[in-house]
């Protein structure tokens, strides 16, 4: 079969993509950032190379790497197919596509990356097909604060328009990107927003949407949803919001007029590949609000691994030979579990919940800690790291664990003075 590389075996998202084309019998080449990057210890990996530091050395390493693999076994262009996992690896990737003539290329071009990086326009198509968004301001000043703060409701979420866009200048001002920061009251949102003035650059000031997580994935080709997933999150890393640290599949007919609109938003964007359309679903109104668009492999990928639902190979096949697809089903209500943020989830629960910035949830600590420990006993529940068939990437990442543990407990024990050489010795 044709050889599939992999740029980023580092996080779960990573092993997933290892573990599903190794499972369809794909020869697999991972690159990670070190000999002990997760998906280095996967049975399904048939060559791990750690990646050089410099961008260019990246490029020159995957040019020599196609050179070495030789012609494609069915005789069409492109030795392997590569797939990227971050969408900063995607865009140094794109940058050096002409370089890159030695593969099938498993991810979007810049272009449709744009599309989805830029909430305003994403937003924007959105309103074309009727998905409904949450109001969202961006100010250009403080000036520009005052004008619209009679308006606005709180809490308020702010995040960035293009959170890749803004980081360097962040950096040189001395500032910090936060994903997600909420405020509860307009003298909150000005101490916020103040010293991003050094700047020049604010986030995007949204409504806030009340509700739970709810992904749809597609995958898409001449405007053709060839296969559809969705899942809801159970929880999340922070409690308020981010990503998933534990999620469960949704039927395949539940949302299904949602699924329809989430096609029609896509082919608004001319989309090609994979894509997880998100919103924030109230389950007391039944409404759905659209947050994002990711053009990449998830988060959550692992659940729909689990789940039956085979992205990576089925985008293989797809993209990578020009074969039609005939998937199977996946399963409704697989569970799966991060259990690293699972875990500070909880603690941040039990010892922390002051912290919680959403001051609209609220937790019951003991029944939490109740479920945390019973979840271990459900018969299927699933895991992003830990799977039977394959307990290298399990074994090794508790190792670098007990060994980052072990050293700072090392760096914090106090020195005993070194003994003085006996005299004449």
């Amino acid at each position: 079969m044709l050889p599939a590389v992999v740029v980023g075996i580092d996080t779960p998202i990573g092993l997933t993509i290892v573990r599903d084309l190794g499972r369809e019998g794909v020869p697999v080449i991972g690159i990670g950032r070190s000999e002990q990057a997760l998906g280095m210890a996967s049975r399904y990996l048939q060559r791990g190379l750690v990646r050089p530091r410099e961008a260019q050395a990246l490029i020159e390493q995957l040019a020599d790497l196609a050179a070495q693999l030789g012609p494609a076994p069915d005789g069409q262009p492109g030795a392997a197919c590569l797939f990227a996992v971050s969408e900063n690896d995607i865009a140094l990737l794109n940058r050096h596509r002409a370089q890159l003539g030695g593969y099938r290329i498993m991810f979007p071009s810049q272009v449709l990356m744009d599309r989805v990086l830029h909430k305003d326009r994403t937003y924007a198509a959105a309103a074309k097909v009727g998905i409904r968004t949450p109001r969202t301001e961006q100010v250009t000043d403080l000036a520009h604060l005052d004008e619209v703060a009679p308006t606005l409701r709180y809490p308020v979420v702010l995040k960035w328009a293009n959170p890749h866009e803004v980081g360097a200048a962040l950096h040189a001002a001395g500032l910090v990107l936060d994903k997600t920061h909420y405020c509860h009251t307009h003298q909150e949102l000005l101490d916020y927003l103040r010293p991003y003035a050094r700047a020049g650059r604010y986030p995007l000031i949204q409504e806030y949407c009340p509700g739970y997580g709810l992904g749809q994935f597609v995958l898409m080709k001449d405007g053709v949803p060839h296969y559809t997933f969705q899942h809801r999150r159970m929880h999340e890393w922070p409690p308020e919001g981010g990503f998933s640290s534990m999620c469960a599949s949704l039927p395949q007919d539940s949302h299904a007029a949602l699924m329809a609109q989430s096609v029609a938003l896509l082919r608004e964007l001319e989309w090609e590949g994979i894509a997880m359309v998100e919103y924030r679903h109230d389950p007391d109104t039944g409404e759905s609000a659209l947050m994002e668009i990711n053009g990449r492999f998830w988060g959550s990928l692992p659940l729909a691994y689990h789940a039956g639902a085979r992205f990576p190979s089925l985008m293989y096949r797809l993209f990578g030979l020009g074969q039609g697809i005939a998937a199977a089903p996946y399963r409704g209500g697989v569970r799966c579990r991060y259990m690293l943020p699972e875990t500070k989830r909880l603690l941040r629960i039990l010892l922390a919940p002051h912290r919680i910035a959403d001051k609209k949830l609220h937790f019951r600590p003991l029944p939490e800690l109740f479920h945390y420990l019973l979840d271990f006993l459900r018969p299927g529940m699933r895991y992003y790291v830990f799977e039977l068939k394959d307990p290298g990437p399990f074994l090794s990442d508790i190792w670098q664990m007990a060994r980052k543990a072990g050293s700072l407990v090392a760096a914090r024990l106090p020195r005993l003075p070194r003994r003085s050489a006996a005299p004449g010795k």
